[in-house]
């Protein structure tokens, strides 16, 4: 058994834990023999750019095959002038705190979020995260409108896509009046778009609506995308999506002006898979995959939890939402819940304000349908203890 100090990976595929609360895909789900294939292809092209300091934007040819994939995804015209490449969703919200805020700032958070986002928000930055309600239909716009007559935020903080937490997905109507309201108060828009692809109903009606991307026009929004949640996480590629005069913001800033692009190397790679489709058939088996397994969590939850919790099956993203009555505190049963073999995450980890206690989340993307049956019935005998 290798020493925890030198294991390479957030979570110890030694556990025997079954813990819903890790939020990635599973071991055997990752693309080892695509970034194999891609990464041969790539590097007998023979040249040496890939191991240079990269252009500062991020390299030109991976941008204009991230271009064409995203175009083809959204259904809307996506332009290379349009990207820049961070090293992942999280770098590129903490680019964008960087660049936008100063701490002290207000911001605008959906109540619930994703809860590494609050951490950075509010311990990394020293941000005034104020949360907004949501609802099945993603944030509302009722209380945001409430909110912005008290206070100015620097920005909105928002995954329209199959929420992480709760798998929601904002409406089409209130993408449009959540960008009419950026700009009758002059605040930006920070779309974490990381689960737009991640669509498991073919029906045209369980699609969500077309990205805030797509309005990036307007100035007022910055669309997050990443690799992590559609190829691997631990290739930390991502992009952020804006007009292209606000792309410039990012492309002089010192960090890249010293560094140059932001993980140049790798996006080289993907620029392969990208250009020869290797992304977009993985994707449809992803798809598929997590189709198959949202049924198997949604029947064992049936079956193990029936009457105990209240959920709604998500049409995309990683994770189903459960609430309690309210009288039950998930936080204070996760000790129990780990003896007994299984995990999640607590609701009041998403809330920025302490609440959501008799909340939970869980994902269904790190573990296979055998082990989501077993897991959910472990929670399920947890809670009926309870």
């Amino acid at each position: 058994m290798k020493s925890p100090a030198l294991r390479s990976s957030q979570v110890n595929r030694t556990s025997s834990l079954i813990d819903f609360g890790i939020g990635q895909p599973g071991f055997d789900l990752l693309p080892l023999d695509l970034m194999r294939q891609s990464a041969e292809v790539r590097f007998a092209e023979g040249d040496t750019e890939l191991l240079n300091y990269g252009y500062e934007q991020g390299d030109g040819r991976f941008r204009q095959a991230l271009a064409d994939f995203l175009s083809a995804e959204y259904a809307s015209p996506v332009g290379p002038e349009q990207l820049m490449v961070t090293a992942g969703a999280s770098q590129a919200l903490t680019l964008i705190c960087t660049l936008f805020t100063q701490p002290g700032d207000t911001v605008f958070v959906e109540e619930p979020s994703y809860f590494l986002a609050l951490r950075i928000l509010r311990e990394d930055f020293r941000l005034n995260a104020v949360p907004i309600p949501s609802d099945e239909n993603g944030l509302r716009m009722d209380a945001l409108e409430i909110a912005l007559a008290q206070q100015q935020p620097v920005f909105v903080y928002t995954i329209p896509a199959f929420q992480n937490p709760t798998g929601h997905t904002l409406s089409a109507q209130r993408r449009e009046e959540l960008v009419a309201l950026a700009h009758k108060h002059n605040f930006t828009i920070v779309a974490d778009e990381v689960y737009q692809l991640l669509h498991y109903n073919a029906t045209q009606a369980a699609l969500p609506p077309a990205p805030l991307a797509a309005r990036t026009e307007s100035g007022r929004v910055l669309s997050i995308g990443s690799f992590s949640k559609i190829l691997a996480p631990g290739l930390r590629l991502g992009w952020i999506q804006a007009a292209p005069e606000v792309v410039q913001r990012f492309v002089t800033c010192g960090l890249v002006d010293s560094g140059g692009g932001l993980n140049h190397f790798t996006s080289n790679l993907v620029r392969v898979a990208l250009e020869k489709g290797s992304q977009g058939e993985y994707l449809a088996g992803l798809r598929e995959i997590y189709r198959r397994r949202i049924d198997v969590m949604d029947a064992a939850l049936h079956r193990h939890l029936g009457g105990m919790a209240r959920w709604q099956k998500p049409d995309g993203g990683y994770f189903f939402w459960l609430e309690m009555d309210e009288g039950i505190d998930t936080a204070a049963l996760l000790s129990a819940a780990h003896t007994a073999g299984v995990g999640f995450l607590p609701g009041v980890r998403c809330s920025s304000v302490g609440g959501l206690g008799n909340c939970l989340r869980l994902s269904f993307a790190h573990f296979g349908e055998a082990e989501i049956e077993e897991g959910v019935a472990r929670l399920g005998r947890v809670l009926s203890e309870e």
